[in-house]
């Protein structure tokens, strides 16, 4: 895992302006590591916060080479590769980067730790950390969590890649500063990534996907006063299996519905549209209940994700879709999360 004294160096080509930097950008955005620079050939030389609005001073440079000036210690890869494997000229500033006495951080599908090639340039000291693995020893689920005294609370979304990681994020940021026992509980790579710990779901057998949830639920709940569970998939998207298991395996308390403003379509099978939002809380609500067989728990808020409008036209979508849903709304990323936070801990 990424230490808090590591100086992290991100390999993020074509993923600043592009679409499958997710992982990368959200590092910049909320990981407390020290992060010392980004590689992206495309926008080398320009500032962060002015191409993605994330306030973070970083430099982005062209190279493995350019970036060592900046004495980094870990290389994350930063962006979701179709198919999960590395290109050559990836591979080649992987090699690069542990030559010049790097950890490597990855989250594809594929593992590195066994490249012979690269495991024969790692030093004492060096580690390469393949974040999408199964953990060991896992069960199936049995529905425990909700013995636990502690709310906890589901990010669900009508679409995958909608914003419900950094929803989870927010939520727990503002939880901290109410004074609360939180802690926020990552089911994907980059989560895992910022936090230090948690499950890969997309890597888990379908079997034990219910039960690693439970088991990662279980361990935190004790000693706190609200879990975050970060969120995965959509039971709209026709390719999801992720989020049934996390309803199932942590139980929630309180669900917060994540959409992008004005979406109407799956992003990624455009001919199964998204239904009206009063309809998609139904959904949910009446699936986390199992016509009884499990506690209730209510979609509390709305987060809306609006980073793709001006602020009019955000603060009109936020409105409408309040309107529309009889429910507390916000963009949290862009507003806060405390409007989202009192609709779940205020009676």
């Amino acid at each position: 895992m990424i230490r808090p004294n590591d100086r992290v160096v991100i390999l993020l080509h074509e993923g600043v302006k592009g679409t499958q930097g997710k992982t990368g950008l959200t590092m910049l955005r909320y990981s407390e590591a020290k992060i010392v620079a980004v590689i992206d050939r495309a926008t080398a030389g320009a500032s962060i916060s002015e191409l993605t609005g994330i306030p973070r001073d970083v430099p982005i440079v062209a190279s493995v080479e350019e970036a060592l000036a900046y004495k980094p210690d870990v290389l994350v890869i930063g962006i979701a590769l179709l198919g999960g494997i590395l290109p050559a000229d990836w591979q080649r500033n992987v090699q690069q980067a542990i030559a010049a006495g790097l950890s490597i951080v990855n989250g594809l599908h594929t593992p590195l730790n066994r490249d012979p090639t690269l495991q024969s340039l790692l030093k004492p000291g060096q580690w390469i950390w393949d974040v999408r693995q199964e953990p060991p020893g896992l069960s199936v689920g049995t529905g425990q969590a909700r013995l636990l005294p502690c709310l906890r609370v589901l990010t669900v979304g009508t679409d995958m890649n909608v914003g419900k990681m950094s929803t989870s994020l927010e939520l727990h940021r503002a939880s901290l500063k109410q004074g609360l026992r939180s802690q926020f509980l990552a089911s994907g790579q980059t989560g895992m990534m910022i936090s230090g710990s948690g499950i890969p779901l997309d890597a888990i057998r379908v079997d034990f996907a219910a039960g690693a949830v439970e088991q990662l639920v279980m361990q935190a709940g004790d000693d706190r006063d609200i879990l975050h569970i970060e969120g995965q998939g959509s039971l709209l998207h026709p390719a999801s299996t992720a989020t049934l298991p996390l309803i199932r395996g942590s139980q929630p308390t309180h669900l917060v519905l994540v959409h992008r403003a004005g979406q109407t379509h799956i992003r990624n099978a455009p001919h199964v549209a998204i239904p009206p939002l009063p309809g998609v809380v139904q959904l949910y609500e009446t699936v986390a209940v199992a016509a009884g067989a499990f506690a209730p728990a209510r979609v509390a808020a709305i987060a809306l994700n609006t980073a793709h409008l001006p602020t009019h036209e955000a603060q009109q979508a936020v409105e409408q879709v309040q309107q529309d849903t009889q429910l507390p709304c916000t963009d949290p990323v862009r507003l806060g999360a405390k409007l989202l936070l009192d609709a779940i801990v205020k009676p």
